[in-house]
């Protein structure tokens, strides 16, 4: 189960970066921005732990200034995706060792969001004459994620 269904992500790149999304790339993004937020939320893991805490809370994920500053654009396109394909999404994978607090769990699909806006985003500035993403926009937008979260 992906984190977020194609017509919600080909509405959401079409808003934030003008992009048309072919149904089979749709994979490529959703394997990307599902491996980033396993990835914020282990290092939330983390955190919790350094803290002594045994719950994650929303303060031990890592949203940098720019991913919060993205995430009111995210908002500001009026897309809200489902909390239950994120949650579903998240069962698939191994367990973390703490539980999230209601109030991060409430967030994760804005977060879900903001990496798909981001990633939008991402894919434009490199290549702003794009319209349609080829593979290698995605993956080459997917190394700039990897590199900077």
């Amino acid at each position: 189960m992906a984190v977020v269904g194609f017509a919600k992500l080909e509405a959401l790149f079409r808003k934030a970066a003008s992009l048309d999304i072919d149904k089979n790339k749709a994979k490529e993004i959703t394997d990307i921005v599902e491996k980033k937020l396993y990835d914020l939320l282990l290092i939330g893991e983390r955190n919790a732990s350094f803290n002594n805490r045994d719950v994650i809370w929303e303060c031990d994920v890592p949203l940098t200034k720019g991913f919060l500053e993205s995430m009111q654009k995210f908002r500001d396109l009026e897309e809200a995706l489902e909390l239950k394909d994120v949650l579903d999404f998240l069962a698939t994978q191994p367990p973390l060792k703490y539980p999230l607090e209601a109030e991060l769990e409430k967030r994760l699909p804005e977060i879900v969001g903001t990496l798909l806006y981001i990633l939008a985003r991402i894919i434009k500035e490199t290549s702003p004459e794009c319209r349609q993403p080829s593979s290698e926009d995605i993956e080459r937008a997917g190394k700039i994620l990897d590199l900077t979260m």
